[in-house]
């Protein structure tokens, strides 16, 4: 009789969570029509969705698909929680690919803040929801860019095959990808924030309360990126053109360039993020413990190197922070799929350093036959030029069909071929 009781509740059990199963799979695979970015527009339809666990999805279908489909990873990370309408931003600088013919699928990940085996899961379940709604596409690829570039290598080791070995996603292109993995990704902006305080000790200011710089903010903090802006211009006159910074001003700006090897134009951006990315980082994904090292770091470049090493700030490495970030999100190199890596040898945000690197890894393994990789002669980071976009899915596609593993010569040759604009067509050797 008390069995009998038993299984009678765990059948209740059960059909209460599949009740509330069934209520939720509509919502998480009912996507409805949107208004598609102003670059997409003239040729394709949007659709919108939730997928389930706290991301939004925004598919765009050509009207002439080539049955095809590009599942994007986005970079980042965003610190903000998610938001309807946050990829139509990717979507519309990625708006070739569909123009090509591909459609497109992106997820603004689970949560905001860093976390890249989080947002490799968010990719796979865009791609898995695009699946259920408009059928398995004769292809799928997997893109990403910038630190989406490690969301997608990541996603690419852990969900490429399904649970039998059949291919969830064909091949993959990453476009100047963070691809050296986390432990190595952002200790130049622990080294930017030491070399600043050292200069400037205004980040933290002297009325402060003192805080380790790799914390990136204490707890409780509320400054803003508008009030990093004014401390910047305060110390090096960053937004003043150079006729109108004070000499210590432009000495400072040279030295802080100087040493850390950041851009002049990207000095705000590498600083907001090693403010506000390393607070989420450290504080709510490594339990406050610091994964930056600079201990036996040898500091050059400046007016008095001798001065700056004694004086900088010097902070070790905890064990368990590194060993946690380097679970989520360094790279094992185990690909199984055609890969493709473009690099601008001029990006001013992530080194092209990070491709060589990454083949590196991959050789390792053993699985450099799987890897092409090929730079541009291009200077921005977040967008490339369509021709590369078109050029570089062409020649994944043309690996996929059973040609050669392609290289710069080949890719630039069948890019010239077919540009509107023969001049676009800016790919070079690593």
């Amino acid at each position: 009789m008390r069995g009998k009781t038993i299984g009678c509740v765990l059948a209740a059990l059960l059909a209460a969570s599949a009740a509330r199963a069934a209520d939720k799979a509509p919502e998480a695979t009912a996507f409805s029509a949107v208004a598609c970015p102003a670059a997409v527009a003239p040729f394709a339809d949007c659709f919108s969705a939730p997928d389930g666990h706290g991301a939004w999805l925004l598919a765009a279908m050509p009207r002439q698909w080539n049955k095809r489909l590009v599942v994007h990873a986005h970079g980042g990370p965003r610190l903000g929680e998610p938001q309807a309408g946050d990829s139509a931003e990717d979507l519309a600088r990625f708006a070739v690919m569909v123009e090509s013919g591909y459609a497109w699928i992106g997820s603004t990940y689970r949560r905001g803040g860093y976390g890249v085996r989080m947002a490799a899961a968010g990719v796979d379940e865009s791609r898995r929801l695009f699946w259920a709604r408009w059928g398995r596409p004769e292809r799928t690829l997997l893109h990403g860019q910038s630190w989406g570039g490690n969301v997608a290598a990541k996603t690419a080791e852990l969900y490429a095959l399904d649970a039998d070995g059949r291919a969830n996603y064909d091949g993959v292109l990453v476009t100047n990808g963070v691809l050296y993995g986390g432990t190595r990704a952002y200790g130049f902006r622990a080294d930017l924030r030491a070399i600043w305080q050292f200069y400037c000790r205004n980040h933290p200011a002297p009325d402060e309360p003192a805080y380790p710089l790799w914390q990136g903010l204490p707890a409780g903090s509320r400054m803003n990126r508008e009030e990093l802006r004014r401390r910047v211009q305060a110390c090096t006159g960053l937004d003043s053109p150079p006729a109108e910074r004070t000499p210590e001003q432009a000495a400072r700006l040279r030295d802080i360039l100087a040493v850390s090897g950041v851009e002049e134009r990207e000095l705000l951006g590498h600083l907001a993020w090693g403010t506000f990315h390393f607070r989420d980082l450290v504080g709510k994904r490594l339990g406050g413990r610091n994964p930056f090292d600079n201990t036996h770091t040898r500091y050059r470049g400046s007016r008095d190197d001798r001065a700056l090493n004694a004086g900088i700030e010097r902070f070790a490495a905890d064990p368990q922070a590194l060993a946690e970030l380097a679970y989520d999100a360094d790279l094992s190199g185990l690909i199984v799929r055609p890969t493709l890596t473009v690099h601008a040898l001029h990006d001013p945000v992530v080194s092209p350093d990070a491709d060589a690197d990454y083949a590196a890894v991959v050789e390792a393994a053993g699985r450099g036959a799987l890897l092409a990789q090929v730079a541009t002669d291009e200077n921005e980071h977040s967008r490339l030029k369509d021709a590369t976009y078109r050029s570089a899915l062409a020649a994944l596609e043309a690996w996929l069909d059973g040609a050669r593993k392609p290289d710069a010569a080949a890719v630039q040759k069948a890019c010239v071929a077919s540009a509107p604009d023969a001049a676009q067509c800016r790919f070079v050797s690593p």
